[in-house]
């Protein structure tokens, strides 16, 4: 069975209630590919969740940009739960550096997520050290392996791999790189979760990407998708969910 295309957006910036509800007009009003050929989720932040929950469109869902472990926790799985926020997104790659996020803290996460319901985007990528010492697989296969030793069940995991150094720097990762780091990711899952997950499992590129570059991404067979940050909140965002129809043809 073929991968569904993902499309997530990261809102980077609180905006005010004008500019959110400007942007979901943006989206309402937009012709894309129906959700047989892509799954679309917008994450913005957690004052916006409520209001963009009630303006969106219906074939699109929204997710939360982080939560925790406990019923008590500021942001709980829970909590989510009773807003009706289908997906949450865990371990991004910059939170992890900021928040001194373990390996096995996101493994939890991901986890107690999962157990009361809701979907999960997981973050997995290595830093531009980790990538010059030729670490970046070693340091995937760590990433995953924490979330894997927590879960049995990955039918409601996105993994989304962020090339850290290829983020908001003047490096750029190629489709061909994403490509050769994705299928070689989607390899290890094989050898060490199981064949199916690693079939089944959604493996979308969260470095940079913008209306422009969409296509050419979307074309390689192991990118299911993307996580996009700054330009989710602009028109372009819909020519990236667009770039869904690759894959159909």
């Amino acid at each position: 069975m073929a991968r569904k295309f993902f499309v997530g957006g990261e809102w980077k910036h609180n905006e005010s209630p004008k500019k959110v509800k400007k942007i979901v007009s943006t989206l309402n009003e937009a012709e894309v590919p129906c959700h047989d050929v892509v799954e679309v989720v917008v994450g913005p932040p957690f004052i916006s969740l409520t209001l963009v929950k009630s303006l969106l469109r219906s074939d699109f869902h929204v997710a939360a940009r982080n939560c925790w472990v406990g019923e008590k926790a500021p942001i709980s799985p829970e909590m989510l739960v009773k807003m009706d926020i289908p997906w949450v997104i865990l371990g991004e790659t910059k939170r992890r550096a900021v928040s001194k996020e373990t390996y096995e803290r996101v493994g939890d996460k991901v986890a107690h997520a999962l157990s009361q319901g809701l979907k999960v985007i997981a973050c997995v990528g290595e830093t531009l050290q980790q990538r010059q010492s030729g670490s970046t697989m070693s340091v995937l296969a760590a990433q995953t392996k924490a979330i894997a030793e927590k879960i049995t069940n990955w039918d409601n995991v996105v993994l989304a791999y962020e090339p850290v150094w290829a983020i908001g720097t003047d490096k750029v990762a190629t489709p061909a790189l994403a490509q050769e780091c994705h299928c070689e990711f989607r390899k290890w899952l094989s050898e060490n979760v199981g064949a199916a997950v690693a079939t089944s499992t959604r493996i979308i590129y969260g470095g940079f990407v913008n209306g422009a570059t969409c296509q050419e991404f979307a074309e390689q067979p192991d990118v299911d998708g993307f996580l996009v940050g700054e330009a989710s909140m602009k028109p372009e965002f819909i020519d990236i969910i667009k770039s869904a129809t690759v894959k159909k043809n």
